[in-house]
């Protein structure tokens, strides 16, 4: 079993164009996780990208690169073709890192990875602990509710779990950051599936996996997520 990092990155962002290129404290988007990731010691990175522009910058820092079809719905979809091409074993876990988070650490992703000392895991992702609740109502922070195990119960962009009476303690809600990691074989099924009624309405595709009766098992984490979405997301993160 090998720990193989892909970070899918395309250049047509509705919000943000040329994302990966934009300079983060000087350097191209894609460099500055690609370097991080490269310090979690994982067997192996690649980026995964549709664009001959991105995949020249990282050949540029001594990247790997894996050229993928433009068509793909999502980065897990990205990520299935490019462990395909780079020829991963069953066995292997691919761990899927956007390159829009420039904050990761050798960390959050040795939490990630550590999971799969345990042979029941085939998919897993990051949680943390919300500090404000007052954020639990924001639809762009995806919630998720564990069970005692730390697998994935249901993710919802409302907070969940609902408190019905005013009496009851404040529960804790979990923040998903989506960062994902997946055994190859597991990844194969993962990519075939059509979407479903749950991913539809909520808009977030993990809720596939759920629906056809997958595992995605948690690990809590201090990690924020900082993800750069806008220009302005660029901005603040370089003032950091």
């Amino acid at each position: 079993m090998g720990f193989i990092g892909i970070i899918p990155a395309r250049y047509a962002s509705t919000r943000f164009p040329g994302k990966p290129l934009a300079l983060v404290h000087g350097k191209p988007m894609i460099q500055v996780v690609y370097e991080h990731v490269r310090e979690a010691g994982l067997d192996r990175i690649a980026v995964a990208t549709d664009d001959e522009r991105i995949a020249e910058c990282v050949r540029g820092f001594g990247g790997q690169v894996v050229m993928t079809k433009p068509t793909h719905p999502s980065g897990t979809d990205r990520c299935g073709e490019a462990a395909a091409l780079l020829g991963l074993h069953d066995d292997d876990v691919i761990v899927n890192i956007q390159g829009d988070e420039p904050g990761i650490s050798t960390k959050e992703i040795g939490l990630l990875t550590g999971l799969f000392d345990r042979p029941e895991v085939h998919i897993a992702t990051l949680v943390k602990p919300f500090k404000d609740t007052d954020n639990a109502n924001n639809p762009n922070k995806v919630k998720v509710v564990l069970s005692k195990n730390q697998k994935a119960l249901y993710f919802s962009r409302l907070p969940i779990p609902f408190v019905r009476d005013s009496h009851s303690p404040a529960p804790t809600y979990h923040l998903h950051l989506g960062i994902y990691a997946y055994r190859y074989e597991t990844l194969k099924q993962l990519i075939l599936l059509p979407p479903s009624s749950l991913e539809n309405s909520e808009k977030l595709e993990q809720l596939r996996w759920l629906e056809n009766g997958f595992d995605i098992y948690t690990a809590p984490c201090d990690y924020e997520g900082i993800g750069i979405d806008t220009p302005e997301d660029l901005q603040n993160f370089n003032l950091i």
